[in-house]
């Protein structure tokens, strides 16, 4: 079963069906109470009705009238039958209505005491006798007992109860499926977003859309907006191989042709030599630069935060080696809940570059510093040294590709542009300014 619809209908319906189950059970349950407490009310009142008019005559006999208030006592087969024994257990009454049927004479009860008794045919309980002993006195004084026995048939309690059970499953039945269809439509409103997101997806499979179109819910809008972020990343990697192999392809033409038209013009091997080194050296400067900044990952909104902390102690521990000789004495000031949100790579390279250049200017002290902005959607990074630093009127001279401010210091000029690039690429920028050290401070805010 794939559909999710699917499957909470048929859970619905499952723990529905329970539910209404237990309740019917319950409410069967409630209703057999009520109606044998009733039962046993109405026999209770009978018994009194009884008593009521019952009495000794002169000879200290007990009698009742012919005719009873309740009429049901007068008619045979009514189902309500009433008889009275003596203390010898012979009958002195019976009601009309118990014409032909036998009682249970094995009941006594004690005197004032109430006993309900079910008589059965065997198989199942056909009526529900009330058993009560009360003591007369007559007018010789001398007391006698007397044990009233009235009992109703449970044919009508049945069909009662059966009628109940009748209307209870019913209804029960109904409200199940009103309340299944409700659910069905709540599911169907419910899931409605997403299929207007399946929907979108397909559009985009076919080449119909872009992106995901339209507002969500609360609970899915941050998969649609990841989702699109995630598609923008993905078609702007493509769109930047593609840039950076025609960008390579087309910045490589005017080296060849130098190459090509020294070689044609036939320039002495000496000047040639020279060219060719000139030209090799600019060409591979050129590959570097692109493929850099095509290898850029950009910002991603579903890679999990990375620690800012070990990838820049990890940069600097090999930066000591490199420049060992320099005697370089690196700071880090970074809390270990900085965090990148984008890829190890980028990291590295931008930190790589900016810390490169710091140690191959500083005279004896770089620092590098970085923290996080308000709720963590923002990252700086900040690297100083106590080097010349920069001049103001190169400021923007260094951020070209392959500027340098100094054509002596060995390097291909590209740190500083590769990481503006990668800045851009995460929609932030590069800012460069004069360090309290005396050298440059570089700042990255992404």
């Amino acid at each position: 079963m794939r559909s999710l619809r699917a499957r909470l209908l048929v859970v619905s319906a499952l723990v529905l069906a329970g539910f209404f189950a237990l309740t019917g059970v319950a409410l069967d349950q409630a209703f057999r109470r009520s109606a044998e407490s009733a039962l046993r009310d109405r026999l209770q009142g009978n018994l009194y009705a009884l008593l009521a008019a019952a009495d000794l005559n002169d000879s200290n006999r007990l009698v009742l009238p012919a005719e009873l208030p309740e009429p049901r006592f007068n008619q045979v087969g009514s189902g309500l039958i009433a008889e009275v024994r003596d203390a010898k257990a012979a009958t002195v009454w019976r009601s009309r209505s118990a014409l032909g049927v036998k009682f249970d004479d094995t009941v006594s009860p004690a005197p004032g005491e109430r006993v309900y008794t079910q008589e059965s045919d065997g198989k199942t309980p056909v009526r529900l006798m009330l058993s009560f002993t009360t003591r007369w006195e007559g007018g010789d004084h001398q007391p006698r007992l007397y044990v009233f026995h009235v009992a109703e048939r449970l044919d009508a309690y049945e069909a009662q109860v059966q009628q109940f059970r009748h209307s209870l499953f019913l209804w029960l039945s109904v409200a199940t499926l009103l309340l299944l269809a409700i659910q069905a439509l709540i599911l169907r409103w419910v899931s409605s977003p997403l299929r207007e997101l399946a929907e979108n997806l397909s559009a985009m499979e076919a080449g119909r859309a872009q992106v995901l179109h339209g507002r969500y819910p609360t609970e899915i809008q941050p998969l649609a907006d990841n989702l699109n972020d995630l598609l923008a990343k993905a078609r702007a990697h493509l769109q930047r191989y593609r840039d950076a192999l025609g960008n390579l392809a087309h910045s490589l033409k005017t080296p060849l042709a130098v190459l090509r038209s020294s070689v044609e013009a036939g320039t002495p091997a000496e000047e040639l030599r020279s060219v060719v080194q000139e030209q090799l050296q600019r060409m591979n400067e050129i590959v570097e630069h692109r493929l850099q900044r095509a290898a850029a990952a950009g910002r991603t909104a579903l890679g999990a935060p990375m620690p800012v902390a070990p990838a820049v102690q990890k940069i600097l521990a090999a930066l000591d080696k490199v420049y060992a000789g320099k005697s370089v004495r690196a700071e880090i000031d970074i809390a270990p809940e900085v965090v990148f949100r984008g890829d190890e790579g980028d990291l590295l390279e931008i930190v790589g570059n900016l810390a490169d250049n710091a140690y191959k200017w500083a005279r004896t002290r770089v620092q590098v510093q970085a923290h996080n902005g308000p709720a963590g959607r923002e990252f700086v990074l900040r690297v100083e040294d106590d080097g010349p630093g920069i001049p103001p009127d190169q400021l923007e001279y260094v951020r070209e590709r392959g500027a340098r401010a100094d054509a002596t210091t060995p390097g291909h000029g590209l740190g500083i542009a590769v990481v503006q690039e990668m800045a851009e690429l995460y929609g932030g920028e590069l800012v460069i300014s004069r360090s309290p050290l005396g050298g440059a401070a570089v700042e990255v805010r992404m």
